[in-house]
């Protein structure tokens, strides 16, 4: 609950200083007057208040989640990829009408601080909700009886008031969409700077809009991810969802602002390509397993071959889950080199996320593992013997 906040401001300023080391120490500490900023508050307050706006408009549709110990099952709305572009129908139009956004790198300090601030407030309320919610509504992991660790996990598995569902709004929704808003930010900044933006930056805002995006289209997939159906929600979501991801995902844009990199017409094609090839991987395995799991005679993986279940289900042996135990992570990784070669060798902090979520993925496939092995036991141990890889064909 410290080190993360700690880490993400380590970030921040050491990407807009001239060494931009990530193993050194900050270039200052910032005063509270530079992280306190009212005009940083109404901001980000308002960016909550149009999320959740657009979060209660009409979806096209609504899809209901996992079953739930008490046997029902929560109504979701799919309206994200929704939200995503009427956010850049609005954000067009202030522009158009004379929105400084380009003026929003200079605020990334407050607004982080306000993210952070929101998380740790939001975690107690959620915390103090769960104290009175029914048995059933308590997620596995966040009831230790430690205080701390509980707040941290999370206590209730889906929060919600009516229909609302915090752990749900959160998970794709202010942060993703806020992480492409400050990416454009900065691309505007540095084509105000520099006459045009860099090619390095347009592949950076290229590659990380289609992820983006790509998950908001697929919204529906995320209600059978652990966050969803495992996860309480506490401070461990809530920090990542709102303040980690859009002010640390958009490492690599804020590098290029302040650390311009030549690129090639050349290692940009091959750039492309690699991310290509990672997107291709990652979109294939998760769409192969959401076809299975929706309907396993579906013609696209009726063919497949797979293993039976003591619970009743099938795990797939062949296609992309025959390749590793989780080519969506291989993907993943593949997507987030990618993204960060278009900053250069020359400095290891754009390659913070690589690293980071490299270590964040091994050790989510390690809870995926201990689950699995424990829900699906000795058909599990056949999947593993025939698929011996996790992530890394031959390496891991």
């Amino acid at each position: 609950m410290l080190l993360l906040p700690a880490t993400m401001f380590h970030l921040l300023l050491v990407a807009r200083s001239g060494p931009a080391r990530l193993l050194g120490p900050p270039p200052y500490l910032p005063e509270p007057k530079a992280l306190w900023s009212p005009r940083a508050l109404l901001l980000w307050l308002t960016w909550l208040g149009l999320q959740v706006a657009l979060y209660l408009l009409p979806a096209r549709k609504v899809a209901e989640g996992q079953e739930l110990k008490d046997k029902s099952r929560l109504c979701y709305p799919i309206n994200g990829f929704q939200a995503l572009v009427l956010t850049a129908l609005l954000v067009g139009l202030g522009v158009s009408a004379g929105l400084p956004l380009g003026a929003l790198p200079e605020m990334l300090l407050p607004l982080a601080f306000m993210a952070t601030l929101t998380a740790f407030i939001f975690s107690l309320l959620l915390y103090l909700k769960a104290l009175i919610a029914p048995a059933s509504a308590l997620a596995p992991g966040g009831n230790s009886g430690n205080p701390i660790y509980d707040f941290f996990l999370g206590r209730e598995l889906n929060p919600r008031i009516c229909s609302f569902d915090f752990k749900y709004f959160c998970e794709l929704r202010p942060g993703l969409i806020g992480w492409v808003l400050i990416n454009l930010a900065l691309l505007l900044q540095e084509a105000e700077l520099r006459g045009s933006p860099s090619l390095a930056m347009c592949l950076v805002n290229g590659f990380q809009l289609l992820y983006v995006g790509d998950a908001l289209w697929h919204e529906e997939a995320v209600l059978t991810t652990m966050d969803i159906t495992h996860d309480g929600f506490g401070f461990m979501l809530a920090f990542g969802d709102l303040a980690w991801v859009p002010f640390t995902y958009s490492l690599q844009a804020q590098f290029l602002l302040y650390h311009p990199q030549p690129l090639e017409l050349p290692m940009a094609s091959v750039i492309c390509l690699i991310n290509a090839v990672g997107y291709y991987i990652f979109r294939g395995a998760n769409s192969q397993k959401n076809s299975f799991r929706k309907n396993p005679s579906d013609p696209k993986v009726a063919g497949l071959e797979t293993i039976s279940t003591a619970t009743g289900r099938q795990l797939l042996v062949s296609g992309w889950w025959g390749m590793v135990r989780h080519p969506n992570y291989l993907g993943d990784l593949i997507m987030a080199l990618a993204w960060s070669l278009p900053c250069g060798m020359s400095h290891l902090l754009p390659y913070f996320y690589l690293i980071y979520f490299t270590a964040l993925l091994v050790h989510r496939e390690a809870r995926d593992e201990q689950q699995c092995l424990q829900k699906y036991g000795l058909a599990w141990q056949e999947y593993c013997r025939r698929v011996p890889y996790r992530i890394m064909p031959y390496i891991y």
